[in-house]
């Protein structure tokens, strides 16, 4: 049994997959304190503060419902969003630079092709 569990232990999906869980952490991290670092207060503050929902956390209905926590998390939740997807971009886009995409083999010209094909009906 324990030499089963070294194998599954040693093998790649299982490195991969606790690599990835923990760069997925750390890279969360980065995330979450641009956003609430420097996007909420340079942007978001403002925005809410022209609309004058400020406290947007904080307002409720007369039954006890708090859907300004609820639009809070939304909000929160899109500007995590487009943060990612912004860093992503950036990322695939420097890959691209990076790597340069190889030419494609020269292939047969097309009066190249049709001789081949006359030559095939031929025999």
């Amino acid at each position: 049994m324990i030499s089963e569990f070294k194998d599954f232990i040693a093998k790649g999906n299982a490195m991969d997959l606790a690599v990835g869980v923990i760069i997925g952490g750390a890279f969360g991290a980065i995330v979450s304190s641009l956003v609430s670092d420097v996007i909420t207060p340079a942007l978001l503050n403002p925005a809410l503060k022209a609309a004058q929902v400020e406290d947007l956390a904080g307002l409720k209905t007369d039954g006890g419902i708090l859907y300004g926590k609820f639009l809070a998390a939304v909000i929160s939740f899109l500007v995590i969003a487009f943060v990612i997807f912004l860093m992503v971009k950036a990322i695939n886009s420097m890959k691209k630079k990076e790597e340069p995409v190889p030419a494609a083999p020269a292939g047969p010209t097309q009066e190249q092709l049709l001789a081949e094909i006359r030559d095939l009906l031929k025999k």
